[in-house]
């Protein structure tokens, strides 16, 4: 069962404590003077985004400063060197900007020895087990029972051992009892109120891995990785370990906490703008779609959207279906001669889905995600292809990585379920900017139904 401690502090991240302690650093020079506050307001949000964007707020196992300071340092640079850039642009006193400058060296330094204290206060927290972490390791070869013994020995690394879990009994000599097999271990995730997946050498298959592992209860873990050829490390990354064994932090297989919140925040601000900037569009749409087929201007459909969950979406009326079991069950209407030519250049454009800007805005859907399905087809694609309910970890999406790969229409459903999957693993805004992207292309090129 899960200890005191490690339901105390099951919400505490490392990133509560070192990014107020870095951005604190970085506005103390305000308190010194006051003249430069628009550049160390400036230069605290930047040096935050930056080393944030370079893995600096990322849990790590074995904490030292030591291994952290080269990255810290060329980040600070970096950061330094942007603001020195603009200060020189905006002005032209020698002696104002070396003043400002002298001033950011002073956060520089400070932010340092806010890392120095807040890594200490760390380690001393761990050590005396006031900060811990349910773990289970997966896998109970060598390498999963040494790791059972070094968390066992050594608190230091922030991770209350729970137990193993495989597909057989362990062979090795003194190895601890599995706790459960890897069927059932979303099942012991909640009973031990895990925080922490190690995945070490289980043999198994890594189909039936993943699908384990994209369980609702283990996908909101963090999991770490044994690389499986030792010493190897992700390229770019500050190296990990716990003992002599090197350990990398995979990828949530969901968004949750301030990734999820990065893209909410990032589709509120699109729909506000997009409905704003494309209104006159939308009332042209409106009055197009009046003349081409009367009353009846928007059309809503039940979807299946996050965790499985449904609602109306809303589009522009192209054709009116026979009955709500044609409208349901019809998977194409793409040649349907009951289109008209305006219904059929508002599906061409894409015109038809602006309507959904406000389904985005209610939080129904997000701007790129899964493609939104109806409820007899989520059912028959979830029975056919096991990794298609996968799809629902996120909000289904206006457009998606996989309808601008080319894969809209009747192409193979279990093709589209590995974009859908692949995006949500392997998420950034960036890779949002890149859709949309690739969506106006399409848009121009009238690659829409």
């Amino acid at each position: 069962m899960a200890s005191d401690t490690s339901k105390r502090t099951r919400a505490l991240r490392a990133w509560m404590i070192t990014a107020p302690v870095d951005l604190f650093a970085m506005l103390a020079p305000l308190v010194v003077s006051t003249q430069y506050w628009r550049g160390t307001i400036f230069l605290a949000g930047l040096t935050v985004v930056i080393f944030a964007a370079g893995g600096l707020y990322h849990a790590r196992r074995h904490v030292s400063i030591l291994d952290e300071l080269p990255s810290l340092c060329g980040r600070l640079l970096a950061s330094a060197a942007i603001v020195a850039i603009i200060a020189a642009l905006r002005h032209e006193s020698v002696d104002y900007v070396a003043g400002f400058m002298r001033m950011v060296a002073l956060a520089a330094g400070l932010v340092i020895v806010g890392r120095v204290m807040t890594r200490s206060l760390t380690v001393f927290a761990r050590k005396r087990r006031w900060v811990e972490h349910n773990a289970i390791i997966i896998g109970a070869g060598p390498v999963g029972v040494e790791l059972a013994r070094l968390l066992r020995r050594y608190p230091r690394y922030g991770l209350r051992f729970t137990g193993l879990v495989d597909t057989e009994m362990p062979t090795e000599a003194g190895a601890p009892p599995l706790l459960s097999t890897l069927d059932d271990l979303d099942k012991m995730v909640d009973m031990v109120e895990v925080d922490v997946l190690i995945l070490a050498d289980a043999v198994v298959p890594e189909a039936t891995l993943m699908e384990v592992l994209r369980r609702p209860s283990c996908a909101g873990c963090d999991l770490w990785v044994v690389p499986r050829l030792w010493g190897s490390h992700a390229q770019g990354r500050l190296p990990d370990h716990i003992g002599a064994i090197p350990v990398v932090q995979a990828r949530h297989t969901m968004l949750s906490g301030p990734r999820w919140a990065a893209k909410r925040a990032s589709d509120i601000v699109f729909a506000v703008l997009a409905l704003a900037l494309l209104s006159p569009v939308l009332v042209l749409c409106a009055m197009a779609t009046f003349l081409d087929g009367g009353r009846g201007v928007f059309f809503r459909q039940e979807r299946i959207g996050r965790y499985g969950k449904p609602f109306q979406v809303i589009k522009f009326r192209t054709m009116r279906p026979a009955d709500e079991h044609e409208s349901q069950t019809n998977w194409s209407i793409a040649g349907d001669r009951r289109i008209g030519p305006i219904g059929r250049f508002m599906r061409r454009t894409s015109l038809d889905e602006l309507p959904q800007l406000w389904n985005i805005l209610r939080g129904d859907m997000t701007v790129v995600g899964p493609r939104p399905e109806r409820p007899y087809f989520v059912e028959k694609f979830s029975a056919e292809h096991p990794d298609y309910a996968m799809r629902h970890r996120v909000p289904v999406g206006l457009t998606g990585l996989a309808q601008v790969s080319g894969l809209r229409g009747d192409t193979p459903i279990s093709d589209r379920a590995r974009f859908d999957n692949y995006y949500i693993e392997n998420w950034s805004l960036w890779l949002d900017v890149k859709v949309l992207l690739r969506t106006i292309a399409e848009v121009f090129r009238g690659g829409g139904r």
